[in-house]
């Protein structure tokens, strides 16, 4: 059995020695267009590694031909399928600046906003390309009102809008956690006014509710009534702004929650 394992290793070694010694042969090739014929058989077989190195050496050498638009297009998914996106996005945008009128256009267009979106990170990292994924992909649907790209599109910009929205509101939860119950507020509400559509817009409006309510409770005596009527404030501009939502009778308990305590202080 060990001899049958370190024969197949041999065999495979020995295939990638013989592999690496003609793409070698290749890449010293002063025969271009030998070398393009064999960059695009990589490309077909997914070896982009290879013909990426292939391409990049051909650029300069076919740059200005009518064969340069396709190097170009396959050089830009070679790195988008070697999951290089920053190159990818690059080499997306530089395509469209050489051949604006391509076919391909708008599949570029597409690509380069993709490109995007595959480096957005996690909801607790930076959103920088969060936003620009967002950017791209609404240009993209105004710049191209036709294209069956754009239902992705929107599915895209939808994703990353709800990214933003997770991020935030663990700021927002952090705060009540720890027991800041006034930040907490203050937090959820700016939520609330940066992302009015969200579909869980009452769900932050009832945390900002809740957070003043235990702000207004943990507060020193002679502070509780103004706080517990700013319960009143935010529990009543809920009702108004979410009648029909399933959450609007937990919202009311601490409207009636904060009006009894009010009473009792007063007495």
């Amino acid at each position: 059995m060990r001899i049958l394992k370190y024969f197949l290793l041999l065999i495979g070694l020995a295939l990638v020695f013989s592999s690496y010694s003609k793409f070698s042969k290749v890449m010293k090739s002063k025969d271009y267009e030998y070398k393009l014929r064999m960059a695009d058989q990589y490309y077909v077989k997914q070896k982009y590694r290879l013909a990426q190195q292939l391409y990049e050496d051909l650029f300069p050498v076919f740059k200005g031909s009518n064969k340069f638009e396709d190097i170009h297009y396959k050089f830009a998914y070679c790195a988008y399928n070697l999951r290089d996106y920053i190159s990818g996005e690059n080499l997306f945008k530089s395509f469209l600046e050489y051949f604006p009128n391509s076919a391909k256009a708008e599949e570029v267009d597409f690509m380069h906003a993709y490109c995007f979106f595959k480096q957005s990170a996690k909801p607790e990292l930076d959103q920088t390309n969060t936003v620009k994924a967002m950017g791209s992909m609404q240009t993209f649907i105004n710049t191209h009102p036709g294209s069956e790209r754009n239902k992705e599109a929107q599915e895209i910009i939808d994703k990353c809008y709800n990214k933003l929205i997770t991020k935030d509101l663990k700021s927002c939860e952090l705060y009540y956690n720890i027991g800041q119950y006034k930040a907490a507020a203050i937090s959820f509400a700016t939520l609330l006014d940066t992302y009015p559509d969200a579909p869980a817009a009452d769900e932050f409006k009832l945390w900002v509710v809740k957070s003043y309510y235990k702000y207004a409770e943990m507060s020193i005596h002679t502070r509780q009534i103004e706080r517990y009527e700013q319960v009143i404030q935010e529990a009543e501009d809920f009702q108004d702004r979410f009648p029909d939502s399933k959450l609007l009778k937990e919202a009311e308990r601490y409207l009636t929650l904060s009006q009894n305590n009010i009473k009792t202080i007063s007495q």
